[in-house]
């Protein structure tokens, strides 16, 4: 099969080796996937794939159900679904375990599903089930205008939690609010420690979801409430810096890091299972959408990086297989 391959640290259209469908396995044949930004780190030598997982890139893909393994129930040959991958999303079939993989939601196309699956289970994962949201709360989204921010946002406005985002222009920023954001914060301009105080009443932020990691670290302390929960998904700004272990007594604190590429089958299934029973009849309906920026033919990957690269970008950057 064709997939995007690593040669000299560049991204090609080459051969590779076609997975085989195991027990309790679905095999699809690819119609999109999307970049993220683990993808730009793995591809850059900087974040291997968990073991036993696809060295090709792609952590997410929509398409067509071609096998199945035994004892799959879930789906049948022939299903339009979209999954969540540890790898293998850059190429014309994957396999991925059958708990991974939902139905392609009513109304919308295969393009458009593969915007769903990394960024909807990963916001998700991190409000609701890490961070312990409650109805109510108070959230701080750091960049907003991403794929899991601009899902984040979504699935916070259904969840009567109202969320202040950072993000790096003041277009992003109103395309935050669109989506249902109550403000926002150009990060260009400094500590947003500040604008989220007044957002906040100097009440402080209940929860907040975090790519970036050391830079912000000290203000997310600062501007968290009593009982606060800092999720840490990503470390774009670093992975050391010094913390005042006396605010975070006092206020009685959690940072909790997370991932989701290498947590275990069962606890992504069980993510996924959540997805399809209260988000997908949102999807269905309209109520949330999936945030696309553009799309790019796969083969042409390495320009998709470049955009995602830019930060320039809102929402998700799409690779597409077709005539």
């Amino acid at each position: 099969m064709k997939a995007i391959v690593i040669e000299n640290q560049k991204l090609i259209w080459g051969e590779a080796q076609e997975p085989l469908c195991g027990p309790g396995q679905v095999k699809i044949q690819v119609a999109a996937s999307a970049v993220n930004r683990a993808d730009l780190m793995q591809a850059a030598g900087a974040y291997p794939p968990p073991p036993g997982a696809s060295s090709i890139l792609g952590l997410e893909c929509a398409g067509t159900v071609i096998e199945i393994g035994d004892g799959v129930q879930r789906v049948k040959i022939g299903d339009s679904v979209c999954a969540l991958l540890s790898g293998g999303g850059y190429a014309e079939r994957v396999v991925v375990p059958a708990g991974q993989v939902l139905p392609v939601p009513k109304g919308l196309s295969l393009i458009e599903a593969a915007a769903l699956p990394e960024v909807f289970a990963t916001a998700y994962l991190n409000l609701y089930i890490e961070g312990q949201l409650a109805p109510k709360e108070r959230v701080l989204l750091h960049a907003g205008a991403s794929g899991v921010g601009t899902a984040a946002i979504q699935l916070l406005a259904h969840s009567d939690n109202p969320c202040f985002v950072t993000a790096g222009s003041a277009d992003k920023i109103s395309e935050c609010v669109r989506l249902g954001a109550a403000g926002g914060f150009d990060r260009h301009q400094g500590s947003f420690l500040e604008a989220v105080r007044a957002w906040s009443g100097d009440k402080g932020v209940d929860v907040i979801l975090d790519p970036v990691g050391a830079a912000y670290l000290p203000d997310n302390v600062s501007a968290m409430a009593l009982g606060g929960r800092l999720v840490l998904i990503g470390l774009m700004g670093g992975i050391q810096t010094e913390l005042n272990l006396g605010l975070l007594m006092m206020k009685r604190l959690k940072i909790v890091g997370s991932t989701l590429r290498a947590r275990p089958i069962s606890e992504k299934s069980a993510v996924m299972d959540q997805l399809l029973a209260k988000v997908w009849p949102k999807l269905e309906t309209g109520a949330i959408k999936p945030v696309i920026e553009t799309t790019v033919p796969m083969m042409d990957a390495a320009q998709a990086h470049q955009l995602v690269a830019g930060n320039g970008t809102v929402g998700k950057v799409l690779l597409t297989l077709g005539d």
